[in-house]
């Protein structure tokens, strides 16, 4: 069934994020019709009134209202920004966020929060706020004047009199509380949650707070399968910052939602991620949290994420369920990615570049998983045996498809290890931990994997039965500190180790699986093909070109490849590896390196080129000739490409080459950089020369390639 959805941007940047985010709807081939409507500010200042009858009409005959953001000001700039007709008229400024919420009966605002990216352990809770009620009601008064001076008594009023005082009514009814606490129980169970947690300050507003306390465990009870608590308001602050993953549904009254929902927002990364959903007995309306933000309006660099995650909610109410979920997860993949983004989380991308992102994301998601490799043990750090497992484990997982977005080595300190492996859960596919799996006292990866999964560890008598019968087939004394190796996360699935006597072991969490191997190379690296033997791997879903380039800076490079390489689709990379530059550039399936774009690149390189199969210049040569190298300078003969065995009657290219200054005295000098030119004459006269950077350590590496690509150059001319 179509559906009719009202957009109202509304001031400042609500604009700009609903102008970029809505092109997802027709993305997605949705049966959704949108209309548009004005409200806010703008309205205020033209007719005196923020919501037009005009857009009532258009709400009343919506399925849902999505709102861009609103400008908001006090009573005296209100009335200011009018024109002075209007002034005289006596017209009072009421919000239209507050307007919307009481004449359309949206009594609860709904903001769910997640984790998105960042070092912390993942999380997944909503704070519910009421809407209509509390200290945000509008009972808000300047003065106490005699009809409540009887019963309004404070001895800080008769210090200035009575005028100078104002006075806020925290008003809660039974009705308001009984359908705010049914709703934060009802999603509470729609949507998986165990635990729903009333913040209030009972301790300070006894009889509302008493009166409160009791509807809520009232509702309560018709949901014996939800955990329901009740702690104050400042005691929840600390801990959503804390703990987040400890809550699951929090709900308030209207200012303490107000707070905790922002606070919320910042633990998820900030208000540019943040959605909402108003909603209540009528049409409900969507909009993101950050507000018009008029300081930053046209300037095109507003995050765009918190209005998809709200099309996202809105979808959902509308009954596109799984829609709403690949947009989700859509935002999900390019916030963690990091390739494009906006000012707030770190990037220079605009509002739009970012939209086009998620929405390619969402039409192609990347077929490609990630993995994380951490390799553990204090030796490592300190150098006295050489880290060949990350080297290893990384060669390994690229090879089953998986690309390593992240590398790190660790002590074995609990601590250490705990907070590296909550930085990656959730951000990657696969995290690969290798060591400190022993029965020794510094083998701590085993609790510090606990820890960041938030499990108690348990032994499993069997895995320990096996773990002794091995020990005995080696001759090894069972010790009672072997016991530890039995020793594991709870419901964890154990890796066997046929090479040794500590198993590894593999969970899932928070859409990564986490795998746990012991450190010994001959142990780690079979089991880990093992397991990924038994993965089905999809082929390659990017092309990559490449270009082995010379005699040319890797700074020059990037600023060709920049001019003509734009699509945020294609990764770009750069390997200087002395004395050549890699270039590669990765495109997947749908976003192929249009042909004009490789013409141009094949054009700006060409000068430098070497080879598009990552080859080198010595590499090359050996393969296409026999050289004997002639030269007068003594020292240079050692450091020339070796030449190859004679085949047969095959010929001999006889070379001569030279540089200068002559590499004696380069040798000699205390001067480590500068520059030197080489010479080579080919037999048959053709000769080539170049001058490139000399840096005096790096000589062994370099001089044998410069003298091939030099030979190489004047085949190239003699064969045009």
């Amino acid at each position: 069934m179509k559906k009719n959805v009202l957009v109202l941007p509304g001031d400042g940047i609500g604009q700009e994020v609903c102008e970029a985010a809505l092109p997802v709807i027709s993305a997605m081939d949705l049966p959704i019709t949108l209309t548009f409507g004005e409200i806010g500010w703008a309205c205020w200042t033209r007719e005196g009134n923020p919501v037009p009858n005009q857009t009532w009409e258009k709400i009343a005959g919506a399925d849902a209202v999505l709102l861009g953001a609103i400008t908001s000001k006090g009573k005296a700039q209100a009335q200011q920004a009018l024109p002075l007709p209007l002034q005289q008229k006596g017209i009072e400024y009421v919000s239209p966020v507050i307007q919307l919420r009481q004449k359309l009966g949206l009594f609860a605002n709904i903001r769910p929060v997640k984790y998105v990216a960042g070092d912390r352990r993942p999380f997944r809770c909503c704070v519910i706020r009421e809407n209509t009620e509390g200290l945000y009601a509008g009972m808000d008064f300047k003065g106490v004047r005699p009809a409540v001076s009887g019963w309004l008594k404070h001895p800080n009023l008769d210090k200035y009199g009575p005028e100078e005082a104002a006075w806020t009514v925290r008003l809660q009814t039974r009705y308001g509380l009984e359908r705010l606490f049914q709703t934060a129980f009802e999603y509470a169970r729609k949507h998986h949650f165990t635990r729903v947690t009333f913040a209030d300050k009972p301790n300070v507003m006894r009889e509302s707070g008493h009166f409160a306390g009791s509807i809520f465990h009232e509702v309560a009870a018709r949901f014996p399968e939800i955990t329901a608590d009740i702690h104050n308001v400042d005691a929840i602050a600390l801990w959503l910052v804390r703990k987040p993953h400890e809550f699951g549904v929090i709900v308030a009254e209207n200012m303490f939602g107000d707070i905790l929902s922002d606070l919320a927002a910042g633990v998820m990364g900030g208000l540019g991620l943040a959605p909402s959903a108003n909603i209540g007995s009528h049409v409900a309306y969507f909009e993101p949290v950050h507000g018009s933000a008029p300081g930053m309006a046209g300037q095109g660099k507003a995050n765009p994420c918190a209005m998809f995650y709200t099309i996202a909610l809105m979808l959902e109410y509308l009954g596109f369920e799984s829609q709403a979920e690949k947009l989700q997860h859509a935002v999900d993949r390019v916030v963690r990615d990091g390739k494009v983004a906006t000012y707030d989380l770190g990037g220079t991308a605009s509002t739009r570049e970012m939209a086009q992102d998620i929405i390619r994301e969402l039409l192609h998601p990347a077929l490609g998983k990630t993995a994380s490799v951490i390799t553990i043990g204090d030796e490592l750090l300190s150098g006295q045996y050489p880290n060949s497992n990350q080297q290893h484990i990384s060669q390994r997982l690229e090879a089953a498809q998986h690309q390593v977005r992240f590398q790190a080595s660790c002590a074995d300190n609990i601590a250490q290890i705990s907070t590296l492996i909550t930085s990656r859960i959730g951000q990657d596919d696969l995290i690969v931990i290798c060591g400190g799996l022993g029965p020794t006292s510094d083998d701590k990866t085993r609790e510090a994997v606990a820890q960041s999964l938030g499990r108690p560890l348990i032994y499993d008598e069997d895995v320990w039965a096996t773990i002794q019968a091995q020990l005995k087939a080696f001759g090894v004394k069972n010790d009672p500190s072997n016991r530890q190796q039995a020793r594991f996360p709870d419901g964890v699935s154990v890796l066997d180790n046929p090479s040794g006597t500590a198993p590894g072991f593999y969970t899932s969490i928070a859409g990564s699986q986490v795998v746990v191997l012991p450190g010994p190379p001959s142990q780690a690296l079979p089991m880990l093909d093992g397991l990924l033997s038994g993965r089905e791997h999809s082929e390659p879903a990017k092309t990559t070109s490449t270009w082995t380039l010379i005699g040319i800076s890797e700074s020059e490079v990037g600023s060709i490849v920049s001019g003509l390489v734009s699509s945020t689709a294609w990764d770009v990379h750069f390997l200087w590896k002395s004395p050549y530059v890699i270039v590669q550039i990765e495109t997947p399936e749908h976003s192929p390196l249009p042909l004009p774009v490789r013409q141009s690149l094949d054009r700006a390189l060409r000068p430098y080129l070497v080879s598009k199969r990552n080859k080198t210049a010595s590499e090359i040569l050996q393969n296409a000739c026999n050289v004997r190298w002639q030269t007068a300078d003594a020292e240079l003969s050692s450091y020339l490409p070796v030449a190859r065995k004679k085949a047969g009657s095959e010929p001999v290219l006889c070379i001569d080459v030279a540089v200068n200054p002559p590499l004696v005295d380069v040798l000699e000098s205390d001067t480590r950089l500068g520059q030197m030119t080489m010479s080579v004459h080919h037999q048959d006269g053709k000769k080539h020369q170049m001058t490139f950077p000399l840096n005096k350590a790096l000589l062994a590496q370099t001089l044998p390639e410069y003298a091939a690509w030099c030979v190489l150059k004047t085949l190239t001319m003699q064969n045009g």
